[in-house]
């Protein structure tokens, strides 16, 4: 069984842009090494908006060595980047965008969530990418709810929906470079699951809604983080209501970590690169709509 190292609280909000009130459950300054290849998460919301004129986000911006996955719980965003992709996605959807070596990115909420107002939730995760692979092509997944498997729990204990990675045969739809498990974790109120993982691989739980109980000894409650040792193979957990959780596992990437801002390379040389090269504009521009 994996030990539990920690479970870490939520610090206290903060907003990115003016539509996010996101509370960052861990970055590479504070979980570089414990976490890799998983360099930040921040979870946003959940916060009822109430109806606008003007679609609220976050403007153009640059990311440059890592991708980003954005999981919508509740609400829409809209989302547009200087590869000519874009959207909007909702409710079960994952936007899994691959900066590489270099993109610029907006995200805001969606014209008909702006209209509406209503209930945001969703979570962003930044996955880092080896050295090899840092200046690759940029690229951009969606993955729609329908696309992704959900898999029953044993004992009607709840699902799972492999949004990376595999789980009981069913492999999820992301592309990735390195091995990633991502599963959106929904478990039963008095009930008990145990995941099997990979011994070695970094774990950790993020409890987004409900109480659990984490391998027979820890409790962790909403917006909690739990880190697990990489020895062993297996994790349980028990809900006391209802919980929707978020298991992250992957393969560690053990190669320094040089981040500042948008930007997470493996050099001071290379960050200072990628600030020269976005003030000179090589990582393209965002094409406005007609």
């Amino acid at each position: 069984m994996k030990k539990v190292l920690a479970v870490q609280a939520a610090p206290r909000p903060h907003w990115v842009g003016d539509g996010f009130p996101a509370r960052s459950m861990f970055s590479y300054n504070s979980h570089g090494h414990a976490l890799s290849p998983f360099l930040l998460l921040d979870y946003a919301g959940p916060m009822a908006f109430e109806p606008a004129a003007r679609p609220r986000g976050v403007g153009e911006h640059p990311h440059r060595g890592f991708e980003t996955v954005t999981i919508v719980y509740e609400g829409e965003v809209a989302h547009r980047d200087s590869t000519g992709a874009g959207g909007r996605i909702g409710p079960g959807d994952v936007q899994w965008m691959t900066a590489a070596s270099g993109i610029l990115h907006e995200e805001f909420h969606s014209e008909a969530f702006t209209r509406s107002g209503g209930l945001l939730e969703m979570v962003q995760l930044w996955v880092n990418l080896p050295a090899k692979d840092k200046m690759s092509a940029p690229g951009y997944q969606t993955l729609l709810d329908a696309e992704i498997p959900r898999v029953a729990l044993p004992g009607d204990a709840g699902s799972v929906r492999v949004i990376a990675g595999e789980y009981a045969g069913q492999r999820g739809p992301a592309r990735t470079f390195t091995p990633v498990d991502v599963w959106d974790v929904r478990l039963a109120a008095g009930r008990r699951a145990a995941f099997e993982l990979h011994d070695g691989h970094t774990t950790a739980l993020v409890v987004l809604h409900g109480t659990v109980l984490v391998n027979g000894s820890e409790i962790a409650r909403e917006a909690q983080l739990v880190v697990l040792d990489r020895a062993g193979s297996t994790i349980e957990v028990e809900a006391n209501g209802d919980a929707t959780l978020l298991l992250l596992a992957g393969e560690p990437i053990d190669e320094p970590i040089a981040g500042y801002g948008p930007f997470v390379m493996n050099s001071a040389e290379e960050i200072q690169q990628a600030i020269d090269d976005f003030n000179s504009g090589r990582f393209g521009r965002i094409a406005q709509p007609a």
